[in-house]
């Protein structure tokens, strides 16, 4: 028999939208956050390298002193911190490492609380390890930025967790450092840990990042090479845990993930080191797209409210759309072959909206826009009756 474990987790409806497309001809990808930037050169040939040295054997299941070394030094030069590699996990993507800290955290019936949009995998994540979901509601009025005051008002004496993502997944919110340093006292008073998913870090275009070890070492930070590298296919990521917690995080690592490809992890070390002028030019270049973008959605006669900060999604209302935003999403797939994520996969205050990514080029993103407007003219084809 099935496990209601496994009868309880949900398709990630984008890569649902994904091999769809994929079967079909001229598609525009708009669906997916995957990066059109070619990995940094100095990783590619680190990884090369190392094949060719003979690193595909296991490492601890921690990683690569020399990455866990990196990655420490990386958050002193970004923000200013001091992260003993000790306390660094070296996982397979950023997945993996949540998944870890859930699975170190959280006991059936514990409480975890996100916001409202969310990235859609968060409550899987926590159903697997027997978690209940309390969430804050976010509204495009104030850009999706969570407010503390909210997080109070859900609080209870059964959270256990309390996750944030800044820059955020769907909607490209960013929190500040201020409000970052409240939510970690609020968290504290109420006996939470606070679990931060930096995976977009480097991708804000106004303001700065600041990572939650700014203010507490007694959180868990993930990160990952994905997004701000180009690597979503290398999969490797990293989680900064408490020091209480190191030890029973890596016991579960050892069992269940063993460790990350040995050779990707010096493709790691390589784009650390040598990343930050690649880093500066895909930042403008994200941040060009977006503009276009947010221009593009008001043409199509479709409202945000809003501009995002970071990452490279946004959250476009079709509620005056006919049907709701399935419907939107396969009336665009369809009519002007550009695919588009539904928003009810991110959570009950995106459900009239379309997630659209602008992880493609700036061609792209024209010619998809050009494509949307065209279909726009055809509303009452029956695909969206």
């Amino acid at each position: 028999m099935v496990s209601e474990r496994a009868n309880r987790t949900t398709p990630f409806a984008a890569m649902d939208v994904l091999e769809r497309a994929n079967r079909m001809d001229d598609v525009i990808h708009l669906e997916v956050g995957e990066p059109d930037f070619e990995t940094p050169t100095a990783a590619t040939e680190a990884a090369i390298a190392a094949l060719r040295a003979g690193e595909t054997g296991y490492t601890s299941s921690k990683g690569k002193p020399e990455l866990r070394r990196a990655i420490a030094a990386y958050y002193d030069r970004r923000y200013g911190v001091d992260v003993d590699p000790e306390r660094i996990i070296v996982t397979s993507g950023s997945s993996p490492a949540l998944l870890l800290a859930f699975s170190a955290l959280v006991d059936p019936g514990d409480e975890v609380v996100l916001t409202d949009p969310h990235y859609a995998c968060y409550p899987n994540f926590v159903r697997q390890t027997g978690g209940r979901i309390a969430t804050v509601p976010l509204s495009a009025d104030d850009g999706f930025r969570p407010r503390v005051s909210a997080f109070e008002r859900v609080l209870s004496p059964e959270t256990e967790a309390l996750l944030v993502n800044s820059p955020a997944n769907p909607t490209g919110a960013v929190l500040d450092g201020d409000t970052l340093g409240e939510l970690v006292e609020l968290a504290d008073r109420a006996g939470a840990t606070v679990i931060s998913d930096e995976v977009y870090h480097g991708l804000t275009y106004e303001g700065e990042d600041h990572t939650v070890l700014e203010y507490t070492d007694d959180a868990f930070v993930l990160d990952s090479f994905s997004k701000r590298f180009s690597m979503t296919g290398w999969r490797l990521g990293w989680m900064v845990a408490p020091p209480d917690y190191v030890d029973h995080v890596n016991r579960i690592a050892q069992n269940t993930l063993i460790c990350a490809p040995n050779f990707v992890q010096s493709a790691g070390v390589a784009a650390l080191e040598s990343g930050d002028d690649f880093l500066a030019g895909v930042r403008d270049t994200y941040r060009e797209r977006r503009d276009f973008l947010v221009d593009a959605v008001e043409d199509w006669g479709m409202s945000m409210g809003y501009t995002p900060g970071g990452a490279y999604y946004l959250l476009a209302d079709v509620s005056d759309l006919p049907g709701d935003a399935f419907d939107a999403a396969d009336f665009f797939l369809e009519e002007a072959g550009v695919a588009m994520t539904p928003g009810p996969d991110f959570g009950s205050n995106a459900e009239n909206c379309l997630r659209v990514s602008y992880a493609n080029s700036a061609e792209k993103l024209a010619e998809a826009s050009d494509r949307i407007q065209r279909a726009l003219t055809t509303v009452e084809t029956p695909a969206l009756d």
